[in-house]
C-alpha cells in the first residue's frame, strides 16, 4: 500500500475552500493507498477532528497572514517529508509547486494537481503576481505528472507530455424537505438566488449584489461563504444591498448546505476567475437551473448559452436573472456521469503509478 503525501491544501474535513473539498472527496474515494494530509492549524474546525479511513493528519503551525500562509506551511511540510518519506508527494497548487525541486532533490516523486492560475485573482498585488508565475513554471518542469483540473488551462500551459485532465467529481445527492436552516436565517423556500464560496474578490459576488438590487422580481440572494484573512470585502458586498436583500450564512457545510440546495430556485456563480468551480457541479447535482459568468471554468460543463452571461457584467447578468425567472421553475437533469469520484480517483492514482515508472 502506497503512501502519499498530500501538501498545498489547507486540510479537510471541515475546512473551507474549494481545494479543500476536492481533496477530501478525491482521498476519501481512494483505494489501496494510505494518505497523509499536511494541515494547516490554524483553519482547524471541530468537524476536522473526524478520522477517515486510510488518511492521517500531520497538523502544523501556520497563520493567516496572505501570500506568506502556504510558503511558510510548505516548507515546514517538506522538511516533515524529508524525514517520513512517502512514495509519493501530492502537490496542490502552483504556489506550494515552488517546492518540487527540493522534493525531486530528495528523490521523491512530485504528482501537481494545477487547480488554477493563481496570479490572476484580484487580490494580489503585482510582485505577488510575479512570483504566482515564477512558480507556474517551477511547478511545471520540476513535477513528475502534471493533473489539470481544466483543459483549456493544460492547452494553455503547452499540454506536456506529462500531463493530463482529471475533471472535478460530484458525489450522488439527495434533495432534503426540511428547512430548519432556512427559517433559522428567514429565508423564503424557492424565493431565493443561491451563491457558494469564499468571500474573495475572484468569485464576482458583488455584480450578483448589484444585479439583485436593481431587480425588483429578485426578493432574496443568500450567499454561503465566510472570509478568508479579512472582512473588507464582505463589508463591500454589504454596502451594495441597498435594499438589504442579501443573507449570510457564513461557511455552511452538511445538511445546511443541502437544505439551500434543495430549496433554492436558481444557482448563480458570477466568478471571474475559477479553475473548475465544484459548486457549479453541486447545484447541477441538485438540478437546480444555473447562471454562470462566461469564463474558461465554467465552460468545461456543456450548458445551454442562455445560462451564460458576461463576466463583470451587471446588466448581461440582470437581462440572464430576468430571463431565467421568466420561465417555468422546477428540477433540470444534467448528465453527470463523468464526474464519478471514484472514477476520478482511480484515474489520479494511475498518475501516482506513472510517476514512480
Amino acid at each position: 500500500m502506497k503512501t502519499i503525501a498530500v501538501i498545498g491544501t489547507r486540510g479537510f474535513p471541515g475546512i473551507q475552500g474549494g481545494v479543500e473539498t476536492h481533496s477530501y472527496h478525491l482521498y476519501t474515494h481512494m483505494d489501496g493507498a494510505r494518505v497523509r494530509v499536511y494541515r494547516r492549524r490554524a483553519y482547524l474546525t471541530e468537524q476536522s477532528a473526524r478520522t477517515l479511513p486510510n488518511i492521517e493528519y500531520i497538523d502544523l503551525p501556520s497563520t493567516r497572514v496572505k501570500g506568506f500562509e502556504a510558503v511558510w506551511h510548505t516548507m515546514l511540510s517538506v522538511l516533515h517529508i524529508m524525514f517520513h518519506r512517502p512514495d509519493v508527494v501530492h502537490i496542490h497548487n502552483i504556489g506550494p509547486g515552488m517546492f518540487a525541486p527540493v522534493l525531486r532533490l530528495l528523490r521523491l516523486p512530485v504528482v501537481l494537481t494545477y487547480h488554477s492560475p493563481n496570479y490572476e485573482h484580484d487580490k494580489w498585488n503585482a510582485p505577488a503576481r510575479w512570483l504566482l508565475r515564477q512558480c507556474e513554471k517551477i511547478s511545471l518542469r520540476f513535477s513528475n505528472r502534471v493533473i489539470f483540473v481544466n483543459r483549456y488551462q493544460m492547452e494553455k500551459c503547452g499540454a506536456l507530455d506529462k500531463s493530463v485532465f482529471v475533471p472535478n467529481g460530484i458525489d450522488p445527492v439527495t434533495r432534503s424537505t426540511a428547512t430548519a436552516f432556512l427559517d433559522k436565517h428567514g429565508i423564503t423556500p424557492g424565493q431565493y438566488l443561491l451563491a457558494v464560496g469564499r468571500l474573495t474578490p475572484e468569485k464576482g459576488l458583488e455584480y450578483l449584489v448589484e444585479a439583485a438590487d436593481r431587480l425588483p422580481q429578485v426578493q432574496q440572494v443568500v450567499i454561503a461563504g465566510a472570509s478568508d484573512h479579512d472582512s473588507s470585502y464582505r463589508q463591500l458586498l454589504e454596502r451594495l444591498d441597498t435594499g438589504k436583500k442579501v443573507v449570510f450564512t457564513g461557511f455552511t457545510t452538511g445538511e445546511d448546505l443541502r437544505q439551500l440546495y434543495s430549496h433554492a430556485r436558481c444557482f448563480v456563480l458570477p466568478s471571474v476567475n475559477e479553475g473548475f468551480p465544484m459548486v457549479l457541479l453541486e447545484a447541477m447535482a441538485y438540478g437546480l437551473p444555473v447562471l454562470c459568468s462566461d469564463i474558461p471554468g465554467t465552460r468545461q460543463v456543456d450548458l445551454p448559452e442562455q445560462d451564460y452571461f458576461a463576466v463583470r457584467d451587471v446588466d448581461s447578468l440582470c437581462a440572464a436573472i430576468t430571463r431565467m425567472l421568466e420561465t417555468p421553475g422546477g428540477q433540470r437533469h444534467y448528465e453527470l456521469q463523468q464526474y464519478d469520484w471514484q472514477s476520478i480517483a482511480s484515474q489520479v492514482q494511475q498518475q501516482y503509478n506513472l510517476s514512480l515508472a
